[in-house]
Parts: C-alpha cells; structure tokens; sequence
C-alpha cells in the first residue's frame, strides 16, 4: 500500500538592509501599529482572527525546536501553519478540528470558517505589490496521477489559500527534478534542489515557499565590514566573521528582567527585523521568556537613539522533519490511521508520513535596487564614541522578522554560529 507522503516546503530569501533614523511620521514599532484616522471607523481585516495565533504557535515551536537543535534555527510560521491550516481542508471527521486546535485556534471563538478566512485575507494582504518589498508566499498541490481529489476541495484551496494543483507520476525519478526546476523559477534561482528525496510510495507533495527580499534605506558601508576574530559560539570558543558595522538611528531597549538587549531594524517596506542579544549566558532565560505577552512588551518600550551597530553578515537555513515535533505541541494525530485525509486523497485508509520545512535567510549590506540608495550614503557627523550606545552581536542571537501591516511573523530563528549556512 502507498502511502501519502506530505512534504512541506518553506523557503525565504532575505536582503538584509539598512535602518532608517526613526520615523517622523508614524510608527512602525512591533506591537503598535498606528491606524490612519480615516480607518478608525472600517471594520478590521479578517487577517486578524489569525496573526496572534500563528505567533503564539510559532513561540510554541520554537520551544520545542530549540530543546532538540544545539545549532541554528530557522522556519517561517507564516509558512508552516497557513499550510496546515490548508491541509484542514482535505481532512474530514474530526481531523480538521485537531489541526487548526493544534495550531492553537478556539473553534468555539473562532469557526473554522473564518479562520480559512483570515488566512484568505493575509495571503492576499501580504501578496500586494510594493515597489520597496518583495514577497511572494504560494501553495502548490503536486498529487499523483492515481488519485482523485474532490473538486470542491481543490476550488477552495485555489480560492482560500492560492494553492493550484498539478498532476505528478511519483514513481518517476525525474519528477524530483521536475518540481525542483519549478521551485528554481518561482523563487528566481535563490532555491535550488529543494527535494533531495522522496520514495516511489510518495503519493503528494504539498509545496508551500515564502519569497522575501528588501533593501535598507541605507546600506551598510561593505568597506567598513572586518573579518575578525569576533563572535563567540562559546565561553571558550570563537570564530572569524565578517562583522558590518554603522552607526544610525535605532530603535531599542535593555530589558533587565529578561537580560537582554533588543534591537528594531527598520526596512525600506512594510517590515521590521527585530534581533534579541541575550546577556551572556542568558539565552536559555531569554528563550524561557518568549511570550507574546513579551513581544508586546518590547513594542511599546523601544526609544530611538543613536546606535554603533556591530552585526555579522551571514546565511543561515533551517530544514525540518516535523512529524516529531508537531505531535509535542499538539498536532497529534495527523500521522496515523484515523486521520481523514480522504478530501485530498480521494481514497481512504492513506496517512501522511511526513512534514519537512525548509526557510533560508541571507543577511548582508546589500541592498536589492543597483544605485537606488546613492543619494542616501552620507554619514552622520563624528560624535564621541562614549557617547554612543554600543551593540556588538558577537555571541548567539535571535531574530524576528515581521511585516508589518498584517503584524505577521514572517521568519523565527536563532543564530548560534553565523559561518554554518
């Protein structure tokens, strides 16, 4: 017997960019986003029955990911759970109520309904062309030629969720090739052979990538970059880095019962990404302390100031088999015998065997527009070092980065050596 084999891929390119000196009008600090005056009285998009459950879920992830992983993390949870959450369409019986409860939703709050609703409203939201950013999430259904999925499912998953579906013969070796070739195109070359495996038993593939690139408004100088001696994996043991370096406006604080230092970097676009410095020896505390409840702390505290800035230019990548991980934060029952994916499969009796994730983030003093920011290099006059805040990440840090409009949690990660990829 043939197994479904569910594959879920993630995958984000990020240009990392220069802050911009804290904006005069409005204010794009996590946690308090200010709403035009002529949109006080419009009612609120359906994306936010959805935002604060995915970030919730993605803390919860993290734990776990974080218990199991002595190096680098990285995954999205815009990512991973809209693609659950598209999965719940496909289930029947009960199945669909234990996903989007393992995601963290109430269905007594929030029906199902609107939940596929919210998820609707921001992909869609996040979908907007912008001059300033680029991102692109996309679902796709690859399902072997055997089954014969419901037509009412397929509608809504390309009305929901944007997902098309394609027509795959798993036991042909090149349609690995085949689905990595699309995956090249869509992401423009950053991703390259995504699946690197899948037995002749795969009976689906469900696809989903995330595509994010932007630019500072003011690069990092690259001549001003130094590889040194500088970051610290440990108490005992440091490694070469090429550390950018700046001094600009900065929005940031020092939370002292947390013991960390947190930093609010400023894209050209609708984004923000915020880097956490835990004090040292501090990261297990730090971690310990990430609630929500935190985050939103942090928002409403950060003041701007001028910053000397030390952070390393670095890739990072985080890949995932998360059929053991889910089932400890709740998804328990989506990979055995009684889940119901028949809506998808178009036969009973087929499970899911596994759920793998894969997000990649680039951070460097680049931006993505060739001259674009030529008129924007000037510095700011010298100033007594000792009166500027210093912040040098030369030893493991967390990074968040958000979109701001829809206050989606984009990526989540932990960079414990910035030379591993």
């Amino acid at each position: 017997m043939r197994t479904a084999w569910l594959w879920l891929l993630g995958t984000g390119i990020l240009a990392s960019i220069h802050c911009q000196p804290f904006p005069a009008h409005g204010d794009k600090s996590l946690g308090v986003p200010q709403i035009p005056s002529h949109q006080l009285s419009e009612p609120a998009p359906a994306y936010h029955k959805v935002t604060s459950t995915i970030t919730s879920f993605a803390l919860h992830l993290y734990k776990q990911l974080a218990a199991g992983v002595p190096g680098n993390i990285l995954f999205s949870p815009v990512s991973l759970s809209s693609t659950l959450a598209l999965l719940s369409l496909g289930a029947q019986a009960d199945t669909p109520a234990r996903i989007l409860e393992g995601l963290g939703f109430n269905l007594t709050e929030t029906p199902a309904a609107d939940i596929h609703r919210g998820f609707q409203s921001l992909l869609r939201a996040l979908d907007l062309p912008s001059p300033k950013l680029e991102l692109k999430i996309r679902n796709s259904l690859f399902l072997d030629k055997q089954l014969k999925p419901q037509q009412h499912f397929l509608d809504r998953v390309k009305e929901l969720y944007g997902a098309f579906a394609f027509s795959a013969n798993f036991t042909n070796s090149a349609t690995t090739g085949q689905i990595n070739d699309y995956v090249k195109k869509q992401t423009y070359g950053q991703i390259i052979d995504c699946l690197q495996e899948f037995s002749q038993d795969t009976l689906m593939v469900l696809l989903n990538y995330i595509f994010f690139k932007a630019k500072w408004k003011h690069p990092f100088d690259r001549y001003q970059t130094r590889k040194q001696d500088s970051f610290f994996l440990n108490e005992r043991t440091s490694i070469r880095v090429p550390m950018m370096q700046q001094r600009e406006m900065h929005r940031f604080l020092y939370d002292q019962e947390v013991a960390c230092t947190v930093l609010q970097i400023e894209y050209s676009g609708t984004a923000l990404l915020v880097l956490v410095l835990p004090d040292p020896g501090k990261m297990q505390q730090v971690e310990a302390a990430l609630q929500p409840e935190t985050l939103r702390k942090w928002g409403q505290r950060f003041l701007p100031s001028l910053l000397d800035l030390h952070l390393p230019r670095f890739s990072i990548s985080g890949t995932y088999n998360l059929e053991e991980i889910l089932p400890q934060i709740g998804l328990t029952n989506i990979f055995d015998m009684e889940a119901d994916i028949s809506g998808i499969t178009g036969q009973p009796n087929k499970t899911i065997s596994r759920v793998s994730h894969k997000a990649v983030v680039d951070i460097n003093e680049k931006g993505t527009e060739a001259g674009a920011t030529s008129g924007l290099l000037s510095q700011p006059p010298p100033l007594n070092m000792t009166s500027v805040p210093f912040a040098q990440f030369n030893r493991p840090f967390l990074l968040l980065l958000w979109e701001v409009t829809t206050q989606s949690l984009l990526f989540l990660g932990k960079v414990v050596n910035p030379a591993a990829g």
